[in-house]
């Protein structure tokens, strides 16, 4: 266990160390978080108004609550894969060696555009479906149905990676992600959840010392420092939910690269890579 934790500090010092040698990396996932909050306002706000969802938890979804959800999906889908393309097609230049700027993130991004929507359908029916059956399962249902969304979110890992590096439609990409993580870590993969473990730390450390402080200035009638603790606390959980975005991405541009070339060029210890992972034999 302790060894697992030391490997995945090491891989996101590894990523950090690439993030920081392109810090305009962070745009991506800024802009995409922006882009996602606009959307999804604009599509429930109306909705709840209109009391679309009205009984939903009484009672199953309306047809015409599944088309807007599928809808919603595509788009904020296509949104996430979109700037995602961007993020590790500009990390994937910075592991060859190159100098990425944002420009060469949206070039490559706006070069896969047919291929993204496609996924994003994709990606829109897999999690309608999902939801569907979430919705008439029991306890026990809800539990596989939560471990199919996983095995999900596992298989297409590496899909992104591959619809920017590879001429191939999005079935392809789901199916080549698929084969990638089973040839080299199959079910062992661990270091997405070492990352977010890590982040995930650091913000319930961040919740408790940055809310303690929050909750002492304003006890002792500091208005104004608890104001601007607050403020200061919201920037911090925002700052560490973009770095972490980010070095998802960069830490899929990393091992996409291993698996295909077997190496991870620069900012990456193939050590660490290797270590990370149990390879199937």
């Amino acid at each position: 266990m302790f060894e697992r934790i030391s490997r995945s500090w090491d891989l996101v010092k590894a990523s950090a160390g690439v993030l920081r040698s392109d810090k305009e990396l962070l745009v991506f996932p800024l802009i995409s978080s922006i882009c996602c909050i606009i959307v999804a306002a604009s599509f429930f706000v109306p909705a709840a108004f209109g009391g679309l969802f009205e009984g939903a938890g009484r009672h199953h979804l309306s047809p015409l609550a599944y088309v807007l959800i599928f809808t919603f999906y595509v788009v904020q889908y296509f949104i996430i894969i979109f700037f995602n393309s961007a993020l590790i097609g500009a990390a994937l230049i910075r592991l060859d060696g190159g100098d990425p700027t944002v420009a060469d993130g949206f070039r490559i991004a706006l070069s896969k555009l047919p291929t993204i929507l496609g996924y994003a359908v994709i990606a829109a029916t897999v999690g309608v479906a999902l939801q569907a059956l979430r919705e008439r399962a029991g306890f026990i249902g809800r539990f596989v149905v939560g471990l199919i969304g996983l095995a999900w979110t596992v298989a297409t890992f590496l899909v992104v990676p591959v619809l920017v590096s590879q001429d191939v439609g999005p079935i392809d990409a789901v199916k080549r992600s698929a084969e990638l993580l089973k040839k080299t870590w199959g079910e062992n993969l661990i270091g997405n959840g070492g990352v977010g473990m890590v982040f995930g730390l650091a913000l319930v450390l961040l919740g408790v010392v940055g809310g303690g402080l929050v909750l002492l200035a304003a006890s002792n009638g500091a208005v104004t420092l608890a104001i601007t603790l607050g403020v200061a606390l919201v920037v911090a959980f925002l700052m560490l939910a973009l770095i972490h975005a980010a070095l998802q991405g960069v830490y899929a541009a990393a091992l996409y690269r291993y698996a295909t070339a077997g190496d991870s060029n620069n900012g990456f210890d193939k050590s660490t890579l290797v270590g990370a992972f149990k390879v199937n034999a």
